[in-house]
């Protein structure tokens, strides 16, 4: 069967993975970082690298950006392995070459599936190198490889949409009876992110996701993550912030967001005048209602993260997307406006209709802050 370099720091997952893969009759040879493991993968030359993200020495980003440099094992096929707090950083991954990507915690099934395919792709390759491989065959192998970098972000919503149910709160859940929630998306980052090479998308995304971050802890976000290309927060009252409603918070960050967005723009501009960029913009919407802070195990490390779910989040999530269409770089529904009424100027208004709603959001067009 195959030969497979399994890099991964933690014992428990190394010992999973590889008990998974022997069973099916493969080589698995294991290191505990990026660094050890390009080694072994030099010395071995297997036909499937399995990589963690996150590791000491040399992280998986690093271990696939060197293992493409070198020419005599740059073809390897390399699966990442994620958890759903570092999806915001695995485009990285996809763009500088990787060939699949895995979510912790998973099946076996799904790991046994990831590797076949990677071993069926390898052997179709092989296959054609063998033979006289025309320009047209070339051709729909870029496109190919290209389509897989498109679908991954739409590959990541649709896993993503799953956990998001109405749910109610479980034993260790955290709901709040009234928050706002904001969701940001950037609708043109793919086709920037096609004109960028490894390096330069990496100091893309430091720069406005490091922004973001920055900029949604600075208005005192109860809860915050990146999904995709986009983020979700969740902004509630409390102690710390009761003298400002958590909808003029979310509010202000929204608007903060879209003028850093317009910082980075301006940026790529300059640092990039030849590449016919699409526009860097970001689309917020913000709505407000009661929601759940429901927390997901991930069994492979032992630790569990918190999702906001409940119907102000898919409410969110979808005007926002009408949004975009609309041409409104922020949208608030009337939930929340109701709330920072006076605070801010609104501009355009109309009522968005929401799939799998009833009736439809009646929402405004944030413009300004008034103060």
């Amino acid at each position: 069967m195959a030969v497979i370099v399994l890099m991964e720091d933690d014992a428990a997952t190394r010992m999973l993975v590889s008990s998974v893969l022997k069973k099916d009759g493969h080589d698995v040879l294991t290191a505990e970082n990026g660094a050890q493991g390009l080694v072994v993968v030099e010395a071995r030359r297997p036909d499937v690298v399995i990589s963690d993200v996150q590791m000491p020495e040399m992280n998986g980003f690093q271990m696939l950006a060197a293992l493409r440099q070198n020419t005599a094992i740059a073809e390897t096929p390399v699966i990442l392995l994620t958890s759903l707090q570092e999806r915001a950083h695995m485009r990285i991954g996809m763009t500088a070459g990787a060939d699949d990507y895995i979510t912790k915690p998973f099946r076996p099934g799904e790991l046994r599936e990831a590797v076949a395919a990677q071993l069926n792709k390898r052997q179709i390759h092989a296959t054609l190198k063998s033979m006289a491989v025309d320009a047209a065959v070339q051709v729909a192998l870029n496109e190919q490889r290209q389509e897989l970098a498109r679908l991954y972000e739409r590959r990541l919503a649709a896993e993503l949409s799953e956990r998001w149910p109405s749910a109610d709160a479980g034993d260790h859940d955290e709901r709040f009876e009234n928050a706002t929630v904001m969701f940001v998306d950037t609708p043109h980052y793919a086709g920037v992110a096609e004109k960028l090479n490894a390096q330069e998308l990496t100091e893309l995304i430091k720069k406005f996701y490091g922004s973001a971050n920055d900029t949604t802890h600075l208005f005192g976000a109860r809860h915050m993550q990146f999904i995709g290309e986009g983020m979700i927060a969740v902004f509630t009252d409390d102690t710390n912030t009761r003298t400002v409603n958590h909808g003029l918070r979310a509010a202000r960050c929204a608007l903060g967001l879209v003028e850093s967005s317009h910082g980075i723009a301006r940026y790529l501009t300059a640092a990039y005048p030849q590449r016919q960029l699409p526009p860097f913009e970001v689309n917020v919407a913000l709505h407000a209602g009661a929601v759940t802070l429901t927390q997901l195990a991930d069994p492979l490390h032992g630790s569990a993260q918190k999702l906001p779910v409940g119907d102000a989040v898919t409410a969110a999530m979808q005007l926002q997307k009408k949004a975009r269409v609309l041409g409104w770089p922020v949208a608030g529904s009337v939930t929340v406006l109701r709330s920072i009424t006076g605070a801010v100027r609104i501009g355009r208004r109309a009522l968005v209709e929401i799939p799998g709603r009833t009736q439809p959001i009646d929402a405004a067009e944030i413009v300004e802050l008034a103060l």
